[in-house]
């Protein structure tokens, strides 16, 4: 009888120690999680920096092309009006 009793006392320990360290081991494993958690989030935030920093670059050079197609037409259009200028010229015989 002693020892079915010392046994059973033997399973009821490794029980409670089962149960006590798996315990811990799931604590340690959630304490990991929010660190790579807080990682990915902070992973996330330097991206969302990054696609900020190239829309504003992109704008930028969306009004630099802006700018340049209007000084191109400017330029076309007194371009006509010299060439106008000068067919006038040469049809009155000054050329």
């Amino acid at each position: 009888m002693e020892n079915t009793t010392f046994a059973y006392m033997i399973g009821l320990i490794a029980t409670i120690c089962a149960i006590i360290f798996g315990y811990a081991a799931f604590r340690r494993n959630q304490k990991r999680d929010n660190e790579n958690e807080g990682s990915l989030k902070s992973d996330i935030g330097y991206i969302k920096a990054g696609i900020d920093d190239l829309k504003k670059q992109q704008d930028k050079s969306d009004e630099r092309y802006i700018n340049l197609v209007c000084k191109v037409a400017e330029v076309e259009t007194s371009t006509k009006q010299a060439h106008k200028r000068l067919d006038e010229h040469i049809a009155e015989g000054r050329g």
